[in-house]
């Protein structure tokens, strides 16, 4: 209460970032400036929901005002256009955290793409303003000044926030009857089309026509004639229609889904595609779902939000709904509404265990359906798709093992086919006749992993092979393991069975060291003792001179590098060191074995060849300095027989 009796408003500074987004709004963000109505009509409906969920467990919060809605009032003298709403309302904490703080965590990374796509000369960078849940600020889009008039639910006092986005805003104590929140837009001059009540009517029924909650419009009309004539003022609801949901799909146009999706998910940028339907027999529930075209900013961020809003018999109940969609399909927006879940299961969702389990086996097999529609139909829009959401959709191999099998379908990779990319049905399709397995390599990039010595016998053989290149193919890898009883095997794991007609006795004695190579096999062993675990002449080298070789069920290269990536302890495992005996190097080296003449530089050659291995694989090297005087010594000598010094 102390707070109340300062008298002289108090000063604020908007953060960096906030500044930079304002001017960038006002001047350059957006095409449809009209959109703002739909913003802050959302945001109004949003305090509402918020107020009857928190009034289930509190009934205090709705005091003596029991009615829910939206009160829209344009002034055309005062140029003043005002939102009101009976909803949670603010504090004056709440103000100046939600209001002088834009998108919070995302904020630097929003304005950085928004940056980029005004250098671009792009024109659609508006789409990115509902990602960043800054739709109150659209307000400055047609007002000079912007005031907030709150008072939170169950408080005392009211407070008033006021900014004419030049970087600063101010706060101080006001006077509101009730609870709630006024906003007043003063309109520039050019955007007094605002003010038409005919021209707000349209607008609320073009975008809020479905918002669960009454939105009135406030209309002067002169009744009586002559000297009798009065003004009287009225408010009629505006909006007429249902919840979108619970009508037959045959009566929504796509429009209505799409103005449905954009006000539920405050995304400018049509879905990608959707998903109505209804679910009767021992549950009752109904779902709209829908794929959004791009990532929200914090789909990668460790606790970014669920999608789904939850409705028990038409009435909200809760947002981000987590418990009703598993975290790896996150990115899914939409609405259920169950007959079966009590109104005050917000607070109690998880002891609702059955029913809850039964609901999110539906969300998840109805989401599936919809992304192999997609994959089956429209290989384009599913491409782009995967590149935004393809690792958060390939969490779910570890975390949902029912439907390994679907997700493993729905996978895509880079190969070494051709471009573009491929699934495990394509791969498997083209595989040449005696082709045993799914053959795939591991490592940072496709560039990286396309000029890997480990899959020259392989493309010798003209066999394709998967590129995993995100960090979490690793964990993929591991995930599926065998497809249409294909097992997928790494090219630098383990032996790789090349030769097709090969028997297993046949495999025996290709572990046994030839008696030719036995010498050089030998040498190599006691020159690098105990950093590899064993030296073999290669069959998947074909161009390289060598490579190392990861036993079957050790950790890869690749994965040891992510490890140091996140600062993980990672002690680097012994791999086996792999000779191609057809390479003129490796011939040379064999003639160097044999020789006691040449042990020092034997040795050299051998050590150099190791840290080569080392640098094709991507692992560091522990000594850097003692292979650079290495190769340059190497270099020189090279360069003095090249000269006949």
């Amino acid at each position: 209460m102390a707070d109340a009796t300062v008298k002289e408003p108090e000063a604020h500074t908007f953060q960096a970032e906030a500044r930079t987004l304002l001017d960038l709004m006002i001047n350059s963000l957006y095409t449809h400036r009209e959109v703002f109505l739909r913003e802050l009509i959302s945001n109004a409906s949003d305090a509402l929901d918020k107020l009857r969920v928190r009034a289930l467990t509190d009934d205090a919060l709705m005091g003596e005002q029991k009615q829910l809605e939206v009160v829209i009032t344009a002034d055309p003298e005062a140029k003043t256009l005002t939102i009101s709403d009976t909803g949670i309302g603010m504090t004056k904490d709440e103000l100046r955290d939600n209001l002088g703080t834009i998108a919070r965590s995302g904020s630097r990374e929003f304005v950085e793409q928004i940056k980029a796509q005004n250098s671009e000369g792009g024109t659609d960078a508006a789409q990115l303003i509902g990602q960043f849940g800054v739709g109150f600020y659209s307000a400055f889009l047609v007002a000079e000044k912007v005031e907030v008039v709150t008072r939170a639910a169950g408080a005392d006092d009211a407070w008033r926030w006021t900014s004419t986005a030049d970087g600063t805003y101010t706060i101080e104590p006001a006077t509101r009857e009730a609870r709630g929140t006024d906003l007043v837009l003063h309109l520039r001059d050019e955007h007094e089309e605002y003010l038409s009540t005919h021209r707000l009517r349209s607008l609320i029924t073009k975008y809020s026509d479905f918002v669960g909650h009454s939105i009135k419009l406030t209309e002067q009309k002169t009744e009586g004639e002559g000297d009798e004539q009065t003004t009287v003022t009225t408010q009629e609801v505006v909006n007429k229609g249902k919840a979108l949901w619970t009508r037959s799909k045959d009566d929504i146009t796509d429009e209505q889904y799409e103005e449905f999706y954009k006000h539920l998910s405050h995304d400018f940028e049509a879905p990608l595609t959707r998903s109505h339907f209804k679910v009767e027999g021992r549950q009752m529930f109904t779902g709209l779902l829908y794929l959004p075209k791009r990532p929200p900013f914090d789909l990668h961020f460790p606790k970014s939000r669920a999608g789904l809003r939850l409705y028990v018999k038409r009435v909200f109940v809760m947002d981000d709904c987590e418990q009703l969609i598993p975290e790896y399909l996150r990115f899914v927006r939409g609405v259920i509404d169950s007959d079966d879940l009590p109104l005050n299961v917000s607070r109690e969702i998880l002891q609702q265990e059955q029913a809850v389990e039964g609901i999110k086996r539906q969300v998840v097999k109805k989401t599936l359906d919809m992304l192999e529609e997609l994959a089956d139909e429209r290989k384009a829009d599913y491409d782009a798709f995967w590149g935004d959401f393809g690792n958060v959709l390939k969490e779910g191999l570890q975390a949902d093992w029912k439907n390994k099998d679907r997700l493993a379908k729905l996978l895509r990779f880079e190969s070494s086919a051709d471009e573009g990319l491929t699934s495990l049905s394509d791969y498997v399709e083209r595989m040449p006749e005696g082709q045993k397995a799914i053959y795939y390599i591991t490592g940072p990039s496709k560039e990286f992993v396309a000029k890997s010595p480990h899959i020259e016998g392989l493309k010798a053989k003209g066999y394709e092979v998967l590129y995993f290149v995100d960090a979490i193919d690793e964990w993929v890898a591991e995930g599926v393991r065998e497809f249409e009883g294909k097992q997928l095997v790494s090219a630098m794991k383990g032996e790789l069975e090349l030769d097709d007609e090969a028997s297993k006795e046949d495999a025996e004695k290709q572990d046994e060291t030839p008696d030719e190579w036995k010498q050089l096999v030998q040498a190599v062993k006691d020159t690098l003792g105990d950093r590899i675990s064993d030296v073999k002449m290669s069959s998947r080298l074909t161009e390289s001179p060598v490579c190392l070789v990861a036993g079957q069920f050790d950790m890869s290269a690749n994965l040891e590098r992510i490890l140091r990536a996140a600062n993980r302890p990672v002690e680097g495992g012994k791999r086996v060191f792999e000779l191609n005996g057809d390479h003129a190097l490796i011939k040379n080296l064999d003639q160097l074995a044999k020789d006691d003449a040449h042990r020092v530089k034997f040795k050299e050659w051998v050590e150099v060849l190791y840290e080569q291995a080392l640098l094709t694989e991507g692992s560091p090297l522990a000594d850097p300095s003692s292979f650079a005087q290495r190769m340059t010594a190497l270099l020189l000598e090279a360069s003095q027989k090249e000269l006949g010094s």
